[in-house]
């Protein structure tokens, strides 16, 4: 069975550095990055390292703690939690893969704790 974990870490890492090299790596030249399920997605390497740029995180910011639901050659469903210092989300990633192990396709979905 192929762990996600190399991707998932590779992206903990992207997260932390924003370095476009880092954030690149992990998608195909012809990648979709959906952030979230039914919304246009990012298109193309070039538009999700951009992207990325414009919405990142401090390093250090966030922690993410993650769990495999359901994981394949091709596909993996994985399930988090990111945490800031002020908020906290669930998240649900489908992430579908080339055969090299990039990323071709990711859609998440997320939802905000409730801060009672």
């Amino acid at each position: 069975m192929v762990q996600p974990h190399p991707w998932i870490e590779g992206y903990v890492r992207a997260w932390n550095s924003n370095d476009p090299d880092d954030i690149a790596a992990l998608f195909t030249e012809d990648a979709v990055y959906y952030t979230e399920p039914y919304s246009s997605p990012w298109q193309g390497r070039d538009d999700i390292v951009r992207e990325w740029l414009g919405r990142q995180d401090k390093p250090g910011e966030a922690t993410f703690e993650w769990h495999p639901v359901s994981v394949t050659e091709d596909v993996s469903v994985i399930q988090g939690v990111t945490t800031y210092p002020d908020k906290t989300y669930s998240n649900l990633w489908v992430i579908r893969f080339a055969p090299d192990g990039r990323c071709r396709e990711f859609t998440e979905w997320w939802m905000r704790h409730d801060a009672r």
